[in-house]
Order: C-alpha cells, then sequence, then structure tokens
C-alpha cells in the first residue's frame, strides 16, 4: 500500500514539474529557455517528458525481487569507483596536463574502468563481508548462527516438530519454495500413503510456523538460479549460497552436503545420539512382529523403534520373549541390535 502512494505521489509530483517547466513564461524581450521542439509542441513534450520520468517506475514493477547486498554493492561499488577515478586523475594531471591532447581520453577511460572494477569486484565478494552505514546494516546477523535449511524428508518425517518444541535449535529454519512443491507434490499422489506422508509434511511445516521456539522462513529462489538441479541438488545449493546449513534425515544428502563442506544435521542421528546404549550381554524384552530375512531369525521393535533381530525366533511370532543382546549395529540410517533367544527356565 506504501509503494502504491509513494508512485501516484511521483507520478503527479513529476506531471506537475513537467507542467511548469514547459509552461514557463520569459520577460518580454527575452529569448525562452526551452528547447524549439519543446516551444513549439508542448503538448507532445509533455507526455513524451511523463513516460520518460516514468521508466523509474516501470523499472522498478519488472525487477520485483531486488537484493539488498546486490543494490549496495553497486551503490558503493560506483561511490569507490569515482572517488578512486578522481584520485587517478588528479595524481596524472602532472604527467598528462588539460593541455595535453591525452588528458580527456585519459578522463575518459577512467571514469569508465575504475567504477566497473569496482563494481565488479564487490559483486563477486558481496557474500565474504558487510556493508555497514550508521543506524542501518545490510545483512542481518541472525540469532544462534547460521540458517538451516530444512529439505522435505524432515518435513514428512515430522520429528522436527518435536525437536523444535525442546528448544535445542536457535537457527533460523528456511524452507524453499522447491522444498515446499515437493510435499505438495506427494500431498496430492494418488497412492494413498505417499498422500498421507505429504499431507503429514504440510502439517509439520504449519505447526512449525506457529511455534514461538523458532524462526521458519519459506523463502521464494529464482528458478533460474538452480536451473536444471535435483532437489537435493537445489538444497545444497541454497545452503551454500546463504552461507547456511541442512537440516535433513536423508542420508545421501546428509554426505553430499558434507563433500561439499555444507554443515549437515541428520535427525537420525540426532535421535540415535539419544537412544539408550546397549551392550552385548544386556537383555530385553520384546514381542516378535515377523520372521527375518536370515534362516531362523525373528524380528521386533523396542518402543523407541530400534529393530531386534533375535536368533531361533521365527516359529515365535506375536509372543513376547527375552533377547540377550549379542552385537549392536549403529548407522545415520537407524539402529539394529542383533541377539539370542533367553532360554526358558528348565531347558
Amino acid at each position: 500500500m506504501m509503494l502504491m502512494i509513494l508512485r501516484v505521489a511521483y507520478l503527479l509530483i513529476c506531471a506537475g514539474s513537467i507542467l511548469a517547466y514547459i509552461t514557463t513564461e520569459t520577460p518580454d524581450g527575452q529569448a525562452t529557455s526551452l528547447p524549439a521542439i519543446v516551444e513549439n509542441n508542448k503538448v507532445a513534450a509533455f507526455f513524451v517528458l511523463l513516460f520518460l520520468s516514468q521508466l523509474v517506475t516501470i523499472t522498478d514493477l519488472l525487477i520485483r525481487r531486488k537484493r539488498i547486498e546486490v543494490i549496495s554493492a553497486i551503490y558503493f561499488g560506483i561511490l569507490i569507483g569515482v572517488l578512486l577515478a578522481y584520485l587517478m586523475i588528479q595524481a596524472l594531471t602532472p604527467v598528462v596536463p588539460p593541455s595535453s591532447s591525452y588528458h580527456t581520453a585519459l578522463v575518459l577511460l577512467t571514469l569508465l574502468m575504475l567504477p566497473y572494477v569496482c563494481v565488479s569486484l564487490l559483486l563477486q565478494t558481496k557474500d565474504d563481508f558487510r556493508f555497514v552505514i550508521p543506524y542501518v546494516e545490510f545483512q542481518r546477523d541472525l540469532k544462534g548462527g547460521r540458517p538451516l535449511v530444512v529439505d522435505s524428508s524432515s518435513l514428512i518425517d515430522g520429528r522436527i516438530a518435536d525437536v523444535v518444541e525442546t528448544q535445542i535449535i536457535e537457527s533460523q529454519l528456511i524452507v524453499p519454495d522447491f522444498v515446499l512443491a515437493e510435499v505438495q507434490e506427494v500431498a496430492d499422489s494418488s497412492d494413498k500413503n505417499r498422500r498421507t506422508r505429504g499431507r503429514r509434511g504440510l502439517e509439520v511445516l504449519a505447526k512449525l510456523q506457529q511455534s514461538t521456539h523458532v524462526d521458519v522462513k519459506v523463502m521464494e529462489t529464482s528458478r533460474t538460479d538452480f536451473k536444471q538441479m535435483t532437489v537435493d541438488q537445489k538444497v545444497v545449493a541454497l545452503a551454500k549460497q546463504i552461507r547456511g546449513g541442512v537440516l535433513t534425515n536423508d542420508f545421501n544428502l546428509n554426505k553430499v552436503a558434507g563433500v561439499q563442506g555444507i554443515p549437515a544435521i541428520n535427525l537420525n542421528d540426532v535421535a540415535n545420539a539419544l537412544k539408550p546404549r546397549y551392550i552385548p550381554g544386556e537383555r530385553l524384552n520384546i514381542r516378535v512382529i515377523r520372521e527375518g530375512e536370515g534362516p531362523g531369525q525373528g524380528v521386533g521393535y523396542l518402543d523407541d523403534g530400534t529393530m531386534v533381530v533375535c536368533e531361533n525366533a521365527s516359529t515365535l511370532v506375536g509372543k513376547e520373549i527375552g533377547v540377550t543382546v549379542t552385537s549392536v549395529l549403529q548407522a545415520s540410517a537407524g539402529r539394529m541390535i542383533f541377539g539370542r533367544l533367553v532360554p526358558k527356565a528348565g531347558e
């Protein structure tokens, strides 16, 4: 609304200023200061000048997504370039005086080259420093450190909402538009299971946005920036662009981010780190759910979802049994406990 008021006010000010300019009257006997083409056709001149004045408004409307770091880099680049050009011209004046035929060429080339070099340098290094002027900081210092880019797997998984409620994550969570689109595509799937998982992901995102313990931002990205990339590649590229990290439970994405030097938090690793530790010789009680892949194996689960594979328990499906831990296998994909059946008393 404020932008609309600003644009209308600018249009009215331009129209009034141009009208005052072309209708300026001069004292008798003095030549008008207006160009002949304006003097002869004032109506056409009014509309032409008004159109030229509105080119900046048209440009403003066409370029909707403006990045303050780019604008500030261009502004300071031109400012510093012109200043350096002035200083260089002053320094070379004794060598190439104004009376020399080369002085004009020197001034022209210096004013063209140095601003370009400064703007180019600042645009290429804008992510490595911040422009700070009194009371204005062009790059916000986020509370809690680097922002975290959330992928679709962590939203669909749902545990991220429980982790956020513990208040151990202080970083800003970034949900890119392409991740949101992927979750929506899963929610619109014809497959019932995929549709349920997608809707759960949207519900988790809505819950995160309502949480008071974390700052969640749905970021719109330029399609040209990540053209012809997979979603995982886009997540890593965006994290690198904003100098943040990745929050996921996808094992492969976790590895890709690590290879490229992007910090990654794997929800499976967090869950595994908080699970109780079991050592060989401990005894567990489980219900056998199904037969295992190996001969004679029975499979059950602990309350936290850890899979327990027990030897010689394939015939005990549906029964409660005691298991003695023989080994534990832990990885980013999860934890598995292997054991053997505890013999009953008297056996």
